[in-house]
């Protein structure tokens, strides 16, 4: 698809990376974190965004962290 930067929002990308991803999107201070599943994940998410819309994770999401594990 390759989509300039110029033609998309924020908000979109980061639609379409819970939409590709198993991954969630957590605010704070009304700024978006990405919540990802292992380093294997953000390296394709990291690729994905930079392809598909010209644009580094860094300028999409304020921070990024792995997900804790679940603890019974």
């Amino acid at each position: 698809m390759n989509v300039s930067r110029s033609y998309v929002t924020q908000d979109y990308v980061i639609q379409k990376v819970t939409e590709t991803f198993v991954c969630r999107v957590l605010w704070s201070e009304g700024r978006p974190c990405l919540e990802y599943a292992n380093e294997g994940q953000l390296a394709e998410i990291e690729q994905y965004v930079r392809h598909e819309f010209d644009w580094e994770l860094e300028d999409v999401f304020f921070t990024t962290l792995e997900k804790l594990p679940v603890e019974p």
